[in-house]
């Protein structure tokens, strides 16, 4: 025979194998296609989970709640609500944190406070009768007022503030009975002030329930200057200019040289913002009514909802966006008409 020429294949030649190969080959083959027909179910089993969870999405997206979604309240709902009902039945309630201990959104900074509804702490406000009250702003954290809330319940009453102070009572919910020295009474409701000069006698009478925000100071005389009783309601206040701005401002109190603070209310439709970022002197209590947005405050950014109230410092870098569906209202205490000095 010719030896073969080079490149030319040569016939493969299997070898024989032992009867003991033979086996192992045999078990390997067998443990590959287990492995195959395992994976194969795997993934019918995974397609099949694909399916049940793609088709539940469907059926969420096409429901009126949608999937894993909170409970809504609806146009139709807000209109029954009375105004600033959110202040005492926030969005996010503390209800809805007590799945998680220790956490508030609460903020305390040497130059700003952002008080949250979860850490509001009540007891009984001194010289009132049958009231809670929880102070949010004091001079324990650098202001030179305080604001509280009293939630005052049936057949309460208010006390008289120390002296030479003056205060400013809103009603947030419910309706007290203001009285006089010379007897003479006033029913405050939901959008109505009262401005008390300081060593003024008055008395706030509820007979079934209110919530009220408060403000007091100690009352800077300015010469021959004086305040007096101030009783009305947001919506009988005009809406002043607002340079530059496009929010809706106003004022609660005159802007004479006699009152040495002031309440302003803002309104932001969704969208609109602040277009000054404010730094000043002044300090400011805040209290927002209605709606949420964020807000800046030095070099933090918060959100914040009806019902939160925020302390700012003179010269803390402040800024306002209004956000949701909404008009964003604000109630802003800011002291006035006195040199810095």
């Amino acid at each position: 025979m010719l030896p073969p020429v080079y490149g030319e294949s040569k016939p493969f030649e299997r070898e024989a194998l032992s009867e003991e190969d033979e086996h192992l080959t045999l078990d390997l083959r067998l443990r590959v296609e287990d492995g195959i027909i395992a994976d194969m179910r795997s993934l019918h089993l995974i397609s099949f989970v694909i399916i049940i969870i793609i088709s539940l999405l469907a059926k969420a997206s096409k429901s009126d709640d949608g999937f894993c979604s909170a409970p809504s309240i609806t146009e139709s709902d807000e209109k029954t609500k009375p105004i600033y009902w959110k202040v005492t039945n926030p969005t996010l309630s503390p209800s809805h944190l007590q799945d998680l201990p220790g956490y508030t959104r609460s903020v305390y900074k040497r130059d700003h406070a952002l008080i949250t509804p979860e850490s509001h702490v009540y007891s009984p406000l001194p010289d009132w009768t049958n009231t809670l009250g929880a102070y949010l702003i004091t001079p324990a954290m650098g202001s030179h007022f305080v604001m509280f809330f009293a939630k005052m319940k049936e057949m309460s009453s208010s006390g008289l503030p120390p002296k030479d102070i003056e205060r400013l009572v809103f009603v947030v919910e419910g309706a007290v009975t203001l009285t006089n020295t010379s007897s003479s009474s006033t029913k405050l409701t939901v959008d109505s002030y009262a401005y008390l000069p300081p060593n003024f006698y008055h008395s706030l009478d509820c007979v079934e329930s209110a919530t009220l925000v408060v403000f007091e100071r100690r009352y800077e005389h300015l010469g021959s200057h004086t305040t007096e009783l101030i009783v009305g309601s947001t919506d009988k206040q005009p809406l002043l200019e607002t340079p530059g701005e496009v929010f809706e401002l106003r004022k609660l109190l005159p802007v004479s040289l006699a009152y040495d603070f002031n309440i302003h209310i803002m309104d932001f439709q969704p969208g609109e913002f602040l277009n000054v970022k404010e730094v000043h002197y002044n300090q400011h209590g805040l209290l927002l009514l209605e709606g949420q947005g964020i807000y800046r405050l030095g070099d933090n950014w918060y959100p914040v909802q009806a019902g939160d109230v925020i302390w700012m410092a003179p010269f803390v870098p402040q800024w306002y966006g209004a956000l949701g569906k909404n008009r964003s209202r604000y109630l802003l205490y800011k002291d006035v008409n006195r040199n810095p000095l």
